[in-house]
């Protein structure tokens, strides 16, 4: 680095954040995570990520965790299919199978942060620490003050902590806004044997069925869970305007399956016939393109950077990306504010060009003549 190593610090532990961390320490340079979550454990990271190979391969090999990665991931289901409201099936593609050579991996969320965790050094994360505010010192130092009172200087602070940042507003006016779109999560567990026509309709991997602004997304998870997601166009304040709470499991449902009247049987199973209750999720994202004028001593990575709907690069996949790409810059410039330049530069065309990719998959998911433009995505794309 330089003669005088730099005091850095990270808000937030998740994989982005982490990996950051991990590939800055494997350079030698000394990092600090804050983290708001009082411990590892405090909130169950429930369910499984799937991480495309080709954003995270770099990633973990800078993290030299390669390895690691690959004896507890599992290959994601790499088939795809796309379904009208009636239950036909207008594409379907499932890529030979090749080796060691999957597109698509998936971990448990747990699974990932610990195996992250314990890559670092002891008390590398400081759990319970929210940041409130970043005051500027000039010189590219800015003073990080806690909820608990405490406060600490830092050369460099490198915002990863997600949709609702905290370093974000000292970079950027923009906030993130409801896309329109709700999704209202629900699952099946040990589907194959439980559910075995949910199963059989879902297949060995992703399906959607759309239709006029609706859409059913469902997936293979880990364990033989399947996940659920119910589309819509709407107010995210959609329960409350249907005179229901998330908590009355049937009442959520009697208008989940009002609002899909007309759909096949076999789609509305997936509504009627899920294990648990329901998960309201609305969507929301970062104006396209979202940029910042570089200010010394201070960027973002992952959702902080880049918040957007689920429908190009996995957000996961993209911050872990991130952050070992802004660690791995870091140790090879004499100047640490021209090695974050060299991040943001070329940071900021990846993300807007992922997230544009996404803005698209959804309008085309959730379009009025919907699955007309998801079919021609999917016939025209490289395979």
């Amino acid at each position: 680095m330089t003669p005088t190593t730099p005091r850095i610090a990270i808000i937030g532990a998740g994989p982005g954040g982490l990996t950051c961390a991990r590939v800055l320490q494997r350079n030698d340079v000394p990092v600090t995570v804050f983290e708001h979550d009082a411990s590892a454990d405090a909130r169950p990271q429930r369910g499984a990520l799937e991480l495309h190979m080709t954003t995270c391969q770099a990633a973990l090999r800078a993290a030299g965790l390669h390895e690691e990665f690959a004896a507890v991931a599992r290959p994601a289901g790499q088939e795809t299919r796309l379904l009208d409201h009636t239950a036909t099936v207008l594409f379907q593609y499932a890529p030979a199978p090749a080796p060691g050579a999957a597109d698509r991996s998936e971990i448990d969320r747990g699974e990932l942060r610990r195996l992250l965790l314990d890559s670092l050094t002891p008390e590398t994360v400081r759990w319970g620490s929210y940041l409130r505010t970043l005051h500027p010192l000039g010189d590219g130092r800015h003073r990080a003050e806690f909820d608990d009172g405490h406060t600490e200087t830092f050369d460099l602070v490198i915002g990863a902590d997600g949709s609702w940042s905290r370093v974000r507003p000292m970079l950027s006016d923009a906030t993130p806004h409801y896309t329109g779109v709700t999704f209202v999560e629900s699952g099946f567990e040990d589907a194959d044997t439980r559910h075995p026509e949910v199963a059989r309709l879902v297949g060995a991997g992703r399906m959607r069925a759309e239709s006029a602004g609706r859409a059913l997304i469902a997936r293979r998870d880990s364990r033989g869970r399947i996940r659920l997601y119910a589309a819509f166009r709407g107010s995210q304040d959609w329960a409350l305007e249907a005179g229901v709470r998330m908590t009355d499991t049937e009442a959520v449902r009697a208008v989940l399956l009002d609002r899909f009247a007309g759909w096949d049987e076999r789609l509305l199973a997936l509504l009627r016939d899920n294990d648990g209750g329901f998960a309201h999720r609305p969507l929301f994202a970062l104006p396209v393109p979202h940029t910042w004028t570089h200010t010394p001593g201070l960027t973002l990575l992952g959702d902080a950077a880049h918040l957007m709907p689920p429908f190009a690069v996995p957000g996961a996949g993209l911050a872990m990306l991130d952050g070992a790409e802004l660690a791995r810059a870091l140790p090879g410039h004499r100047d640490p504010d021209e090695a974050v330049r060299a991040y943001e530069a070329a940071l900021l065309p990846r993300a807007t060009e992922a997230a544009e990719r996404a803005a698209r998959g959804l309008a085309q998911a959730l379009a009025s003549d919907a699955p007309r433009g998801s079919l021609r995505h999917l016939r025209d794309r490289p395979r």
